[in-house]
Order: structure tokens, then sequence, then C-alpha cells
């Protein structure tokens, strides 16, 4: 990714809060329904497998894979977006860092980091583990 600038800072909605609470201190966690057991991304206020409004936010168990993702742009200005899978059946979009893109592919284990966007926000991306 290119690095010149911070990511840009996020819009955060009352629902996702926990989840941008727990990025600032460094953890990367998964909105739960309490009623149907599944995980899901992004945070909203209903479950959207079963339409409950009972979630929690649990920590994400390592460890993170790619399910899919895309090299954009050329030279300096490249950087690779990726669906990641960060629980059982639940994948979010970030971007990958600290590899070449050449060495990235599909099912390569990965670890979160956690980045300072413009607001002081940290923003998930993800590194090979």
């Amino acid at each position: 990714m290119a690095t010149d600038r911070p990511p840009v800072a996020p819009e955060i909605s009352p629902e996702a809060k926990p989840f941008w609470d727990a990025a600032n201190a460094g953890r990367l966690v998964v909105a739960t329904c309490l009623d149907c057991g599944r995980g899901h991304h992004y945070p909203r206020a209903l479950c959207p497998h079963c339409h409950s409004t009972r979630l929690e936010f649990r920590d994400a168990k390592p460890p993170a894979r790619i399910y899919s993702f895309s090299v954009v742009g050329s030279g300096a200005g490249q950087y690779i977006i990726a669906y990641v899978e960060i629980a059982d059946r639940v994948a979010m979009m970030a971007n990958i860092i600290g590899c070449a893109p050449e060495s990235v592919h599909i099912g390569q284990t990965l670890t979160p980091v956690f980045i300072d966007s413009a607001s002081g926000q940290k923003v998930v991306m993800f590194t090979a583990a």
C-alpha cells in the first residue's frame, strides 16, 4: 500500500462504535448474535442472519486468511485490497500491507495491524503472519 499519507478516517455509527473502540485498543472483534450464534461484519443494529437485536462483540480468533484479493494501481501507488476471513463465515474488506503483491495468495494467513487514520482513529489492516 502506498504509505505517503494516513488512511481516511472512518465514519462511525453507534452500532459500529464497539468495533472501532476495540481497534483503538489493538483488538479485532466480530459482532456476534446471541440468538443464532453467527458473526457478521460490518457491525449493524440487527443480525443479518436472523434479525435479532441481541448482539455482542467477541474477539476474532486467529488465524485470519485471504478469501479473495486484488492488486490495484501500479508502481509506488500500488496497493492490495482483500476480503479477509476473520471468523467462521465472516469476512471483511481490508488492505494488505507490508507484502509484495507477488507473494500474496488466497488462503494466506494474516495478522491484523492497527494503523492511525487521519483523525487518529485506528483502522484495521492486515499483514502476512
